[in-house]
């Protein structure tokens, strides 16, 4: 089982990048996920078509090790990379790069103190703007109502960019259609937990 390991996107160790910025070939499909944590939902998207690249983007540097050490381990197509993805997605990807980007169970910060702290925000969509190509995806899953409402309204206020599938202010009802589930998701399903989606497509 994944253990949670809470980390302040806000501290000062963050502000500066020290990742590594993936290398990508021109022909490669890419698809993000942004804070992945141990990826298993990339090793099972990477299993079912290895023709494309995974990379995670993961704040807590210790799990960027693991992830790279098992890519390595099983030869699947998966990089993880250390980054403060609301300060510095945009430093990875060029302009229109990726296909799809994925956004799994972000940390709830539940105390009203910590609210600042959640990933997603509309600088998070102003980068997920900037790398996602034009018909790319970006596919967003909680379990907790309070961050799935949070996310809806940042992306409906984010601009004419993105439209969404299942219709304006609404979640998506079809289920996952990728095919590969987090630990966290899978943890929900199991545990009878409701899960709120959304599936937008970039104009």
């Amino acid at each position: 089982m994944r253990s949670r390991q809470h980390v302040n996107p806000l501290g000062l160790g963050f502000e500066t990048f020290r990742g590594t910025i993936p290398t990508l070939g021109d022909d490669v499909i890419v698809e993000c996920e942004i804070g992945c944590a141990d990826a298993q939902f990339l090793f099972e998207r990477a299993a079912r078509d290895p023709s494309r690249h995974y990379v995670g983007i993961e704040i807590r540097e210790n799990l960027v090790h693991d992830v790279n050490q098992r890519a390595a381990a099983t030869k699947l197509p998966v990089e993880a990379v250390f980054c403060n993805a609301n300060l510095h997605l945009d430093k990875l990807f060029s302009p229109g790069r990726v296909s799809v980007v994925h956004v799994n169970f972000p940390d709830p910060w539940f105390k009203r103190r910590h609210r600042k702290r959640r990933m997603v925000d509309p600088a998070l969509a102003e980068h997920i703007r900037t790398i996602l190509q034009p018909k790319g995806q970006l596919f967003f899953q909680s379990d907790v109502w309070a961050i799935a409402l949070d996310a809806l309204d940042t992306f409906e206020a984010a601009g004419d960019w993105l439209r969404n599938e299942a219709g304006e202010w609404s979640f998506w009802k079809s289920g996952n259609p990728f095919g590969a589930r987090s630990w966290r998701e899978a943890n929900a399903e199991e545990t009878g937990l409701d899960i709120w989606r959304l599936l937008y497509q970039r104009l």
